[in-house]
């Protein structure tokens, strides 16, 4: 016997996402939080099996010019016993549709879709085309990430305490490029400094560098807000982190500041979620990372995990310089099941339509 209930206690989502893997900031609670910030309904169902929870799932209603829809972002969340189940996953999964269609006729959506992190395999796409589903003409969130591992665990050296399961500096500085490996140590002799910023001022300072990467990237940046409201919402839990990387300040750069990133941390993972920078001849953004990447460690997460990499035909074709800057760090590429869309409604054809001219404008 199984129900599906709504969640509104922040303490059983959170032990649940946290004793599951916690995969991905987007179905945390705090996701949940800036989402409603943002002007959209939530709501966070749990699948219970005998009084069990077995599966969260954060809802976004979405209500947009190009349509309405609901929306799983890299969800739902499986609890691990049942991770390599495919039946049972594909059971679930089947009475999650179920609930949504019922939940889409009522209120006015045109079809469901959803980002799952189940693994791009024949098996995990059969689950969703056997129900229905079909490819989503754009990606929401991230499918092909750069994922670095800090966990030790299968190296061959003796464990004793919970700080030597995670791979020594020395050990993660062996795994990356070499060009990567010189290129901090340059920004380190070329007195590069990286602050670690969780003050008032953070998101005014990051904004400076990120309309100017827009700007010169020539991509559609976030709102102010968008950040701010991000950042803001996380830090409330500790799990947010601007990181500045620093040159001697000079006569075009009187603050000194050329690089930031924002870190977002479950407990499992460091995410590299947004990043600025102004183009310079010293490596600053090399040293940033691998700063973020041992403040990763020393939170005790198992990742870090670079974002977005180029897939050709799902991303921007300018990804490429990106990519090989994640790459260059060590690490393995993790690829999700594209995003999967369930038609409610012939009004979908519409947002199918204008999502494929806008993969078009993206330059995908």
């Amino acid at each position: 016997m199984y129900i599906i209930s709504e969640i509104t206690d922040k303490s059983i989502w959170d032990e649940f996402f946290n004793e599951n893997g916690s995969p991905s900031f987007l179905q945390s609670w705090e996701w949940g939080n800036f989402e409603q910030k943002t002007g959209y309904e939530i709501l966070r169902l749990g699948f219970y099996e005998d009084k069990t929870l077995v599966l969260i799932a954060l809802i976004i209603k979405i209500k947009a010019k190009r349509g309405n829809f609901l929306f799983v972002p890299h969800g739902p969340v499986f609890a691990q016993k049942i991770k390599n189940e495919k039946i049972k996953i594909k059971n679930y999964i089947e009475k999650l549709k179920k609930y949504l269609i019922d939940l889409a006729k009522e209120e006015n959506y045109s079809f469901i879709r959803i980002a799952p992190t189940l693994l791009d395999t024949k098996e995990n796409l059969k689950i969703f085309s056997d129900l229905g589903f079909n490819k989503a003409p754009i990606y929401m969130h991230a499918e092909r990430l750069w994922v670095l591992p800090l966990d030790g665990t299968s190296l061959q050296r003796p464990l004793q305490k919970h700080t030597e399961l995670m791979k020594t500096d020395e050990e993660l500085l062996s795994e990356m490029r070499k060009t990567t490996r010189y290129l901090i140590r340059r920004a380190e002799r070329d007195g590069v400094t990286i602050e670690k910023r969780e003050d008032d001022k953070v998101v005014d300072d990051f904004w400076k560098l990120y309309e100017k990467t827009a700007e010169r990237e020539s991509f559609v940046p976030f709102s102010k807000k968008f950040i701010k409201d991000e950042y803001e919402l996380f830090k409330k839990t500790g799990n947010a982190l601007f990181l500045f990387g620093k040159i001697p300040p000079t006569k075009f750069h009187p603050t000194g500041r050329i690089a930031s990133a924002l870190i977002i941390f479950t407990k499992s993972t460091a995410f590299y979620h947004q990043g600025a920078s102004i183009h310079t001849k010293i490596p600053v953004t090399y040293l940033e990372q691998w700063e973020a990447i041992k403040e990763a460690k020393k939170r005790g997460c198992k990742y870090y995990n670079f974002w977005g990499i180029l897939q050709p035909g799902r991303t921007p074709k300018n990804w490429g310089g990106l990519t090989l800057f994640k790459q260059g760090f060590g690490g393995r590429q993790v690829d999700y099941l594209t995003t999967q869309d369930y038609i409610v409604s012939p009004k979908y054809y519409l947002t199918y339509l204008f999502e494929k001219f806008l993969a078009w404008r993206r330059g995908v």
